[in-house]
């Protein structure tokens, strides 16, 4: 298991964090030696979301709050290898088609079909803009309906982090 990973995990709304565990967990046990799983994001400040959106080349089209990640109901993932067997994972890479493990399925798509078994919103089924890292629970709320709630003070704080109430 991947320790960055971990920590993220404990920054996603309290809603989803145990069950984003376990299927971290578990989809990391489908790949073989010599891959990992990383989440990339989990949680995202609005600071990192305006810093993200104000790159280019274009990495988002979402705008502060307008990320599913300022309320801790998604994250990014990204595969990571040990190419020469050191366990030191140097590579990290989004290919969608390596099979490092040679079990005839992609890891990438091993990983996806997963998450989307558990009833995660994979980015890659968007019909405009596919964002393949991407995955969300966001229990039928849009980011608007979500920063309407964080307006209207319908949150707790944890870690100084506004998770809506779900």
């Amino acid at each position: 298991m991947d320790a960055i990973s971990l920590e993220r995990i404990k920054l996603a709304h309290p809603k989803v964090r145990a069950q984003l565990l376990k299927d971290y967990t578990d989809a990391n046990s489908l790949l073989g030696k010599g891959a990992r799983l990383r989440l990339a994001y989990v949680y995202r400040s609005p600071e990192e979301q305006t810093k993200l959106f104000s790159q280019r080349p274009k990495v988002t089209n979402a705008k502060a709050w307008q990320s599913i990640h300022q309320y801790g109901l998604a994250f990014d993932i990204v595969m990571l290898y040990d190419n020469d067997g050191d366990g030191k994972f140097e590579e990290a890479s989004w290919s969608m088609t390596r099979d490092f493990d040679k079990d005839t399925i992609a890891d990438w798509k091993e990983v996806t079909n997963l998450f989307k078994s558990r009833g995660w919103s994979w980015g890659g089924d968007w019909a405009s803009f596919k964002d393949y890292p991407h995955f969300e629970m966001n229990f039928g709320f849009n980011w608007q309906r979500m920063k309407a709630m964080i307006d209207a003070k319908k949150y707790t704080i944890e870690n100084g982090i506004k998770y809506i109430t779900i």
